[in-house]
């Protein structure tokens, strides 16, 4: 994941792109002129639609992003233009063909229910002058680029020429070409590195019902060979997402809460061409894949996913490595905002950890209970010595970190240089602030910032001091 967190690979996104809008209001009366409802708008939104989305979560992942497709020379075109300026996508490849309708699609929505939608669009096939221009300029630029995305939303900017012209290209400059597919013939994307269909759009393409893991796989290989595909991919929605290369394999799905499954098949797509372009193989890029759909499902709307986000996911699942539950000062900070925003409590205790044992493990199981994220603040080499002596620690800093991160009880460790956790307690401001059954009665340090303290008896006979002598034969 680090690997993945310093990379930014230099995508091209081909496709319809689109603005959704939408008006926001109340209904509280029926209309006297006809049987429909009434409704008070109180305000309007607009996101990049379409490609426009796959778009948005190549910039959240992290990646430079150019684009290049067709709209009208009209208002819509004009304001999806600035919209791209402000996330700073380079958009000089979109083309401006007159007496085109650029997308626009309008949504009314009441009381959280949609209850129109109205769409201004053209979908007829863009002119070959806008085919050839996009060509002739790819043919220059596309040394450029790591990775090439068609994302067809069926609005008439992929036709058979432009998907064959760049295909050709790319492939002739070893660019990999990754689809997002529409329609039930898959014939214009031969050549592809893969397609990322979903299980009904496979069926289609393929007359091929899938019910089981031998349909599926038959699928898969009729995909792979009659689109001459490096790859063959199926997203299966809550079932995950199907390979073919040498032979099939299924990497099931990672989502803890389902809140909304729209546009993460855009995700899917964008967050398998991130991992492939910093040179993950397919099995990696599918495993990465899994995981930020995990994260955007979760989300209301057409929603993005981060590096970070995927990587806090990853750690909540303990799917990942120790490292990755290992976090500074800063990172705990913005991990902690995003938590506390969707509703999670926050636990936090402190400790040297010195010799892991039984009585930890307990005592980091019940602090776990009171909420639903554990940070631990871990001491540091030097604030252990001043504390307990210069014969300890015993195991280093990065060391008790690991293995405290490794505990399925654990989320979080930061480790701090100071004797005592204040600044640590201060920044997070734990719902619940644990502590050993010894503090009863004493003070607290950075109880001022914490909405409870909790006491946790110790295990009677079992602490770092009694290993070591047992250790020393005392």
């Amino acid at each position: 994941m680090k690997v993945l967190k310093n990379f930014k690979p230099n995508i091209l996104v081909i496709g319809d792109l689109m603005i959704d809008h939408y008006l926001w209001g109340s209904c509280e009366r029926i209309s006297p002129e006809a049987p429909v409802q009434v409704v008070d708008i109180a305000k309007e939104t607009t996101v990049l639609g379409g490609a426009g989305n796959v778009i948005n979560n190549l910039v959240a992942l992290g990646a430079k992003v150019s684009v290049s497709s067709v709209i009208g020379d009209d208002e819509t075109g004009l304001e999806l233009i600035g919209m791209l300026n402000v996330i700073n996508v380079e958009c000089k490849n979109v083309i401006i063909q007159k007496n085109r309708k650029t997308s626009k699609k309008s949504r009314v929505i009441a009381v959280s229910q949609q209850i129109l939608r109205y769409d201004q669009e053209s979908k007829n096939d863009i002119e070959s002058q806008s085919v050839s221009k996009i060509l002739e300029s790819l043919s220059i630029s596309i040394p450029r680029y790591d990775m090439v995305i068609l994302s067809d939303y069926g609005k008439g900017v992929l036709t058979d020429e432009l998907c064959q012209g760049v295909i050709k290209l790319a492939n002739e400059n070893s660019v990999k070409v990754l689809v997002d597919p529409k329609g039930s013939d898959f014939s214009k994307y031969k050549g592809a590195y893969l397609l990322t269909p979903n299980k009904k759009e496979a069926m289609l393409a393929t007359n091929i019902k899938i019910t089981d893991k031998q349909s599926l796989e038959e699928a898969l290989l009729k995909l792979k060979y009659d689109c001459d595909l490096d790859i063959s991919l199926i997203t299966l929605s809550e079932g995950g997402i199907a390979t073919y290369d040498d032979k099939m394999k299924v990497f099931p799905t990672v989502a803890k809460e389902v809140f909304d499954v729209t546009g993460a098949g855009d995700t899917v797509i964008a967050s398998i061409a991130f991992a492939l372009s910093a040179g993950k193989n397919i099995q990696e890029s599918a495993k990465f894949a899994n995981l930020a759909a995990g994260v955007v499902v979760g989300k209301i709307g057409s929603a993005t996913v981060s590096i970070t986000e995927i990587e806090e996911y990853e750690a909540t699942l303990h799917k990942s490595t120790s490292d990755a539950h290992i976090k500074s000062f800063e990172d705990i900070q913005t991990i902690v905002n995003r938590y506390r925003s969707n509703g999670k409590k926050v636990v936090f205790t402190n400790g040297c950890f010195d010799i892991l044992h039984v009585g930890h493990v307990k005592y980091l199981q019940e602090a776990k209970s009171f909420g639903d994220i554990l940070i631990v603040g871990l001491n540091s080499d030097e604030s252990v010595s001043r504390l307990k002596g210069p014969t300890r620690p015993i195991n280093v800093a990065s060391d008790r970190a690991y293995i405290l991160a490794a505990l399925e009880a654990v989320d979080f460790v930061v480790p701090f240089d100071e004797d005592t956790p204040y600044e640590l307690i201060k920044m997070i401001q734990p719902d619940a602030l644990v502590k050993g059954g010894d503090y009863e009665g004493k003070e607290v340090v950075g109880t001022e910032f914490a909405g409870e303290l909790k006491l946790v008896e110790f295990v009677n006979g079992k602490s770092t001091t009694k290993t070591i002598e047992k250790i020393k034969g005392k």
